[in-house]
């Protein structure tokens, strides 16, 4: 298991308009492989939450020249982050990272992420997923309301 502590730091808040907000903290190149992973985050005092985490440099946007960037997606939660120190704790790769062709292709995989990490997160950590966070709509998942970055 990888294991990334850092302060939760302001992003450019596509994931947020996009209807998926995310808790984001730089990486170095060499600290973690890229890719969407399923994890568990420490939100501070004993507190977790389950997340779908994106770890790159944000192809789609940036090519290959962004920052590398943790953005983890926490499912059922909504509080704000910044300048936080969480710990995520990455458990289950789901894909590797990959530029989209345009936002609406990259939003329907953002929908598929989440659900996955939803239904990975409920069959092993059930007290962490609420059923409002498992469920997704045209217009964005039920979570799309937090606002912690």
């Amino acid at each position: 298991m990888t294991v990334i502590e850092g302060i939760v730091e302001h992003g450019d808040q596509r994931g947020r308009l996009l209807g998926f907000p995310t808790a984001n903290i730089t990486v170095s190149d060499d600290e973690v492989s890229d890719g969407v992973w399923v994890a568990l985050v420490r939100l501070g005092r004993g507190r977790w939450a389950a997340a779908a985490v994106s770890v790159g440099r944000r192809r789609t946007f940036y090519g290959e020249t962004g920052p590398k960037l943790l953005e983890a997606h926490l499912l059922g939660h909504n509080e704000d982050l910044h300048g936080q120190e969480i710990r995520v704790e990455l458990q289950v790769k789901l894909r590797p990272q990959q530029a989209f062709p345009d936002v609406q292709s990259l939003t329907e995989q953002l929908h598929h992420d989440v659900q996955q990490a939803c239904d990975w997160a409920a069959s092993h950590y059930p007290g962490l997923v609420s059923a409002a966070s498992t469920e997704t709509s045209a217009t964005g998942p039920a979570t799309s309301n937090m606002s912690y970055v």
